[in-house]
């Protein structure tokens, strides 16, 4: 006898419940941070399934991670004690990766298509400017690159972004004008397509093919999407073709939540959800299971600043909780050694039991670099979300290169990338006539392989070095028809020898080696049949290789943080999004750094950065910790810090002020200096930030003694004159002696050879050298 099964509502309260229960028309459920959205969503499925005999494949439920579409997926697997077989359920790359693969013959490609990831779609486009002779170091292929995906993203097809810019008076965009359409076709030539295309081209499938739209409106009845403020254009599109004509639109979402602007997101999606969908039932959801009630005061007290916002206010029943903790330090290093030695004090004093407990979030990558310095020093596991990922190194790279030349034999690509590793005696000139004779007869690059013994003045070591390589592809596509890809991959690996082709690199070809090993373990575990499930079984010459590459080019950040990893995770707020931890630290709060100082030219971009910033604190369930630095190295110069406006946001009753240990060592000796020293000037008031007045700015000691006429530096007789040969001291760097000045006025510059680090250039006016005595 089957085991009885809980209602699919119980357990939820009051909103959850209505928009669970919900059945026929748009809905709108406005989902605060930790509110239970996840539950909904699952238990709306089970409910429409279960109790209204709604049959699983007639469901499609679209999220953003595949971390989130696989725990939706398992949370309905419980509730309805077992499989939804044949509902769709993933990110809206995967869902578009499917549609593709079910009709890429309507759309001129073949079924067993590449996906290209960032950095192959970054080399096509470096290939493309070579095509048009354009210089990359004038137009840089990044910036061509975001360009064209912004205007795919806006569901601007090649043609039209011609028409649009081709005699425009910006020279950039006549530029990608050129550059996108030769982009676009070099793609159909490998039977390709790039990450926008898996949402774009489902949309000029179903746009310009009714009987595809027709069957698909029929077939998902019920729609649900997760995460509704993070979708752009070319996904709103989507979702609107599918459900406009039977309205069954559930959409869960927080407007507060809506970080992802600048790669294309529309706020207004969320916002105008209403007039979109006329009729729509809207739900908030306003209770929060996850932080404490000082934590919630804070996030709420900081996002009522915004203006394009639909009203909500968080609430909890937990207890109040730690007060938020201000930390003022010294500088980068200062920081993150305070970091590390409060999380090896609460871990001490049972405030914590594990690493894996802690989370460290900052604005940009570049600030990781002193983190991860201070933990290795003292020996302190962390992971980082976001850093150089596995399937970008390149040993990972070559090798997926040949699997996607084994699955699409079109892939021109990944034949330059590899023909020639390892060493086969297939060197550049030879690479480049194969190349030409190619285009010449209008063959493939593999194709012209297989006949390099006809193209002219390639020598006898090229011809025979590229003919194995052609036979060894040609053997494999054929061994890939019917062998799983973790078997395949194991003998790809063995034939090629390629561990040893690493290992003989030198000291990182050990590492180099095991990540190779890492990717076939990964190859061996592969499961198939959770990607994708065909009811009409798969197209012809379909293999579970093409299933593994798709699988690979689509894992996201996210998707690669190991919660169960006993481990500090150190990420970009960016990325911690849809997490969780105990105890966070927010690293880095400083004018220009957070909110980004170009975000004050533009409105709508510093309520973006507010809303990261809430993003950052509502992460935390305990304890939240804010750090700011008074002077930080960025892009090589030393700059002065005052406090983010968004700290001063937060009220004071609801924060503990602290200064790092060597900040108030500092502030004592001064005060014990021979004029007693100026507490001010070690911000007796934290949250003014800064040296004294209210900015904070560099300038602010002086403007305090603007009135008297005397300047800081007639007062102060340890500042150096700053000539060459002259002995100066740093705060972080030590002693040294100035080896050159150059500039005038604010922009004067000195190099110093210092006694520990060697050869530094500061910007004078941000250094705080003194003489060294």
């Amino acid at each position: 006898m089957a085991p009885t099964l809980p209602p699919t509502s119980s357990g939820l309260n009051p909103e959850q419940r209505a928009a669970v229960e919900h059945v026929e028309g748009p809905l709108l459920v406005l989902a605060g941070a930790g509110s239970g959205k996840t539950r909904v969503l699952t238990s709306r499925v089970s409910r429409l399934i279960q109790e209204h005999g709604v049959p699983p494949d007639r469901i499609l439920a679209v999220t953003f991670t595949n971390k989130a579409a696989g725990e939706m997926r398992e949370r309905i697997r419980a509730q309805l004690g077992r499989d939804p077989v044949g509902s769709w359920i993933g990110t809206f790359h995967s869902l578009g990766a499917r549609f593709l693969r079910r009709h890429a013959e309507l759309m001129g490609w073949d079924p067993a298509f590449t996906i290209f990831d960032a950095e192959e779609s970054l080399r096509e486009i470096k290939r493309a400017l070579e095509r048009e002779q354009l210089d990359p170091k004038r137009w840089k292929p990044k910036a061509v690159r975001s360009a064209i995906s912004d205007a795919k993203n806006q569901l601007i097809t090649p043609g039209a972004f011609a028409e649009q810019h081709g005699d425009g008076f910006d020279f950039f965009l006549r530029n990608v004008a050129r550059i996108y359409p030769s982009y676009q076709a070099s793609l159909r030539d490998q039977n390709a397509f790039d990450f926008d295309d898996l949402l774009v081209k489902p949309v000029e499938l179903l746009t310009e093919h009714e009987n595809v739209l027709a069957r698909y409106r029929e077939r998902f009845a019920f729609i649900l999407v997760d995460e509704y403020q993070d979708t752009n254009h070319a996904q709103f599109r989507f979702v609107e073709l599918l459900g406009r004509g039977h309205g069954n639109l559930m959409v869960v979402g927080d407007d507060d939540q809506s970080i992802y602007g600048w790669r294309g997101a529309d706020i207004s999606n969320i916002l105008e959800f209403e007039r979109s969908f006329p009729g729509a039932h809207v739900v908030r959801l306003e209770r929060n299971y996850r932080s404490s009630a000082n934590i919630l005061s804070a996030a709420n007290e900081v996002i009522r600043r915004n203006l394009n916002r639909k009203e909500k206010t968080l609430r909890t029943d937990r207890e109040a909780g730690e007060r938020l903790t201000l930390v003022q330090c010294a500088d980068e290093r200062d920081e993150a050694g305070w970091i590390v030695e409060e999380i090896e004090t609460r871990l001490r004093e049972g405030d914590a039991d594990r690493y894996r407990n802690f989370a460290i979030l900052y604005r940009t990558n570049a600030q990781s670099r002193a983190l991860e310095d201070a933990f290795r020093r003292r020996g302190v596991p962390y992971q980082i979300v976001g850093g150089v990922r596995f399937y970008e190194r390149r040993e990972i790279q070559d090798v997926l290169a040949y699997l996607r030349l084994i699955s699409n034999p079109r892939d021109s690509a990944a034949l330059e990338r590899v023909v020639n590793v390892p060493k086969r005696g297939v060197g550049r000139t030879s690479q480049e006539r194969l190349v030409a004779w190619a285009l010449d007869q209008g063959l493939s690059l593999l194709e012209a392989a297989k006949r390099a013994d006809e193209v002219p003045d390639l020598h006898k070591g090229g011809v025979r070095g590229i003919q194995r390589f052609a036979e060894l592809i040609q053997r494999f596509s054929a061994r890939a028809a019917s062998l799983s890809v973790g078997p395949l991959l194991e003998e790809l690996v063995e034939e090629l020898d390629f561990i040893t082709h690493l290992l003989d690199e030198g000291p990182d070809g050990e590492d180099r080696a095991e990540n190779v090993k890492e990717l076939v373990a990964g190859a061996m575990d592969f499961d198939a049949q959770r990607v994708e499930v065909w009811e009409d079984g798969p197209p012809d010459h379909f293999t579970e290789l093409d299933l593994f590459l798709q699988h690979v080019a689509l894992i996201t950040d996210v998707d690669r943080h190991d919660p169960d990893s006993d481990a500090v995770t150190l990420m970009t707020l960016h990325n911690a999004k849809g997490l969780e931890f105990p105890v966070v630290f927010i690293a880095g709060l400083e004018e220009g750094l957070f909110p980004l100082g170009r975000a004050y030219d533009d409105p709508a971009q510093l309520e973006e950065e507010r809303r990261l910033f809430y993003v950052g604190i509502t992460r935390a369930e305990a304890k939240l910790f804010l750090s700011w630095a008074r002077e930080r190295r960025r892009a090589g110069d030393f700059m002065f810090g005052s406090l983010s406006s968004f700290v001063q946001d937060v009220p004071e009753a609801l924060l503990e002020e602290r200064r790092t240990p060597r900040l108030e060592r500092e502030r004592r000796a001064m005060s014990r200096g021979p004029s007693g020293g100026d507490p001010e000037a070690f911000g007796s008031n934290l949250r003014r930030g800064g040296f004294g007045g209210g900015a904070g700015s560099a300038g602010s000691r002086s403007e305090a003694r603007a009135g008297s006429g005397i300047s800081d530096d007639e007062l102060n007789q340890d500042l150096p004159h700053l000539v060459r040969g002259e002995r100066v001291r740093h705060d972080s760097f030590g002693s040294g002696t100035v080896h050159e000045v150059t500039g005038f006025g604010r922009d004067v510059k000195v190099v110093v050879d210092f006694d520990t680090v060697g050869r530094k250039k500061l910007l004078a006016r941000y250094a705080r050298l003194e003489k060294d005595f």
